[in-house]
């Protein structure tokens, strides 16, 4: 029996203003399973950013991103939509 793996994820992420974003993305990039990321800047404050993040890959780990994610202290609010195969 084939596992199914995620092939497409897009998330509600919030940020703080640095990494700038070109950076934010690249670091995502660093995770094993990813080949592409799309973020979109959906709303700035003071402090954070509320982002729409699109990440594409072969295998991607949920709970290790989760984990990367929060080395550049981001959180995951929701997962928007996702795309899983076998």
């Amino acid at each position: 029996m084939s596992e199914s793996k995620i092939k497409n994820i897009v998330l509600d992420v919030l940020k703080p203003h640095s990494p700038p974003l070109p950076e934010f993305a690249s670091f995502l990039t660093e995770l094993d399973g990813i080949e592409r990321v799309e973020i979109t800047l959906v709303e700035m404050d003071e402090k954070t950013e509320s982002l729409k993040v699109e990440l594409s890959g072969g295998a991607i780990d949920y709970e290790a991103l989760k984990e990367h994610v929060g080395k550049q202290g981001a959180v995951i609010h929701s997962v928007d939509h996702v795309i899983v195969e076998k």
